[in-house]
């Protein structure tokens, strides 16, 4: 669909006042990537990453995830499954580590044979907002919790309410919320909530869910061309929702593996950038009130990204790649300035200035200076000895690191 002359006119207003609700709410590291949803934070990062710059404040063992701690105020809230038939939520104490209170409900399920190795246990980052916590569980299930004392407010079983089928590899996709209503990849779609009710107003882009359902990406607040949207990466497409209403204002198809396309999309100077396992990497231009040909593919390369998403600096992106290696991206012409030998299979990537904080599953932090001239290892430290695919969550010189079996704070000195 493409957007109406009224909704044009009034764009950048409700842009702005988008943008507003987004980043007034929560400044911290309150949901998936950070602030602002990018991988950025405001940060003023010693030079080195020498192993005695980082002190072990406490850690606390927990049954594994994929979600990564978020913080709220002085809690740092954590999610696990537990004898594969329970999924937990614990808020702690940052400055101790001390359990605050606790929230839990069963959430068993076994994800396909061929990603059975990935194991079968919560996944999603929640969210925090206004005093709220959102959390996804493996079901098809959003739960919203009262962070101060972890009593549910309200929960939303997809399956149910929409009759969808249950996703194949569970509820992936981290909460996003804009002002009064949280939007999530779930029930087989895009749906927009009430945060403070759990009502459903709509869902959009029907899957048809099951296996080919389950999206991996999370959705991303945006304004391109003047049209305030949220991006959404589905298995197989990448979309603008309108906020307000949900009229798709365009659609393009993202070659992808078996839909494996997982990273958060990334926006620089008013163009997209994504990049997916078995597909490339890709740059669109978007104009959605043009009528014929809204969404341009700029460029496609040939490498290919797969879990980690991506951070943007100076016009370059910075990938870590389905074969293990790191790579530079001129933004402008789609080439790559330059790749990296083998790491690990997973980073979760954190940016301040032109710093990059990489966290490799295998436990290994690693501090990047940014520069397309070449791949620049400040230092690097070992932060866990269990795999760590949970994304690193970092505030001031706080980090908190999740492995499969426990969080870690640390602080940087």
């Amino acid at each position: 669909m493409i957007p109406s002359i009224t909704q044009r006119a009034c764009a950048p207003l409700v842009a702005l006042a988008l943008a507003a609700t987004l980043s007034a709410a929560e400044p911290g590291w309150t949901q998936w990537r950070g602030p602002g949803r990018d991988g950025f934070v405001a940060a003023d990062w010693p030079d080195s990453l020498a192993p005695e710059r980082l002190e072990k404040r406490w850690r606390v063992d927990l049954g594994p995830s994929y979600s990564g701690p978020v913080l709220a105020g002085d809690l740092v809230i954590v999610t696990e499954t537990r004898d594969k038939q329970t999924e937990h939520v614990r808020a702690l104490d940052r400055a101790t580590g001390q359990e605050r209170w606790h929230a839990e409900w069963e959430g068993s399920l076994s994800v396909p044979f061929f990603a059975a190795s990935n194991g079968s246990w919560i996944r999603a980052t929640p969210c925090v907002d206004e005093g709220r916590v959102f959390v996804a569980g493996m079901r098809d299930v959003l739960v919203c919790i009262e962070a101060a004392t972890g009593k549910e407010l309200w929960r939303v079983d997809f399956m149910e309410a929409l009759k969808s089928p249950l996703p194949a590899f569970g509820f992936v996709s981290s909460p996003l919320v804009i002002g009064p209503h949280v939007y999530v990849q779930a029930g087989a779609g895009f749906v927009k909530l009430e945060k403070a009710t759990g009502r459903i107003v709509w869902r959009v882009l029907d899957d048809g869910g099951g296996m080919s359902g389950s999206a991996f990406s999370s959705p991303y607040l945006t304004t391109l061309d003047g049209v305030p949207q949220i991006l959404v990466q589905t298995r197989n497409d990448l979309a603008g929702i309108e906020p307000e209403s949900g009229t798709v204002l365009w659609k393009t198809g993202v070659e992808a593996f078996r839909g494996m396309n997982i990273v958060t999309p990334t926006v620089h100077d008013g163009k997209v950038f994504t990049t997916s396992y078995g597909g490339g990497s890709f740059l669109f231009a978007v104009a959605p009130g043009r009528e014929e040909q809204p969404v341009e593919q700029l460029w496609r390369n040939k490498v290919q990204g797969y879990m980690s998403s991506p951070i943007v600096i100076g016009g370059h992106a910075y990938v870590h790649l389905r074969n293990q290696r790191f790579a530079c991206l001129d933004l402008a012409t789609g080439k790559e300035a330059w790749i990296t030998k083998p790491f690990g299979k997973y980073w979760s990537l954190v940016a301040a200035g032109d710093r990059i904080l990489a966290l490799d599953e295998t436990g290994d932090l690693r501090l990047i200076r940014a520069t397309p001239e070449a791949f620049e290892l400040v230092g690097e430290a070992k932060v866990a000895e269990q795999e760590s695919w949970a994304h690193l969550a970092v505030e001031g010189r706080e980090l908190y690191v999740r492995d499969l079996e426990g969080l870690t704070a640390y602080e940087w000195k």
